[in-house]
């Protein structure tokens, strides 16, 4: 199996890890976090009724120069815009599902910048 494929399927194993404990509800809707290799993608799902209530992307927002890599400012502009369209339907906490990534780097990034954004989790 090539090693990518690998990468896969172990952070896949990893995530319905997480996914057992972390459940998002009408009250605390889940914050998933999807990373690409050229992306960041975060929603805000409600799991009682599988609706998406918010969302953001990497791939829509204008990549603002911040300090640090190009990623991870993209990251922070996600968390922010997320965070704005939470707040906008009138969520202020969520649970943070990190998607079996580890919290760290871009995916830290994302839940800082959200948090500044006025989401608590």
């Amino acid at each position: 199996m090539p090693k990518d494929k690998k990468a896969t399927a172990l952070r896949r194993v990893r995530h319905r890890r997480v996914r057992k404990k972390v459940i998002g509800s009408t009250e605390k809707p889940r914050l998933c976090v999807f990373r690409s290799l050229r992306a960041i993608y975060a929603q805000v799902i409600d799991d009682s009724t599988g609706r998406t209530l918010a969302a953001a992307s990497s791939k829509e927002s204008s990549g603002e120069a911040q300090s640090g890599s190009p990623k991870t400012a993209a990251s922070v502009t996600v968390g922010k815009v997320v965070a704005e369209r939470a707040l906008a339907q009138g969520i202020t906490q969520v649970v943070f599902d990190r998607g079996g990534y580890k919290y760290h780097g871009r995916v830290k990034a994302l839940a800082e910048a959200a948090r500044e954004g006025g989401l608590k989790f």
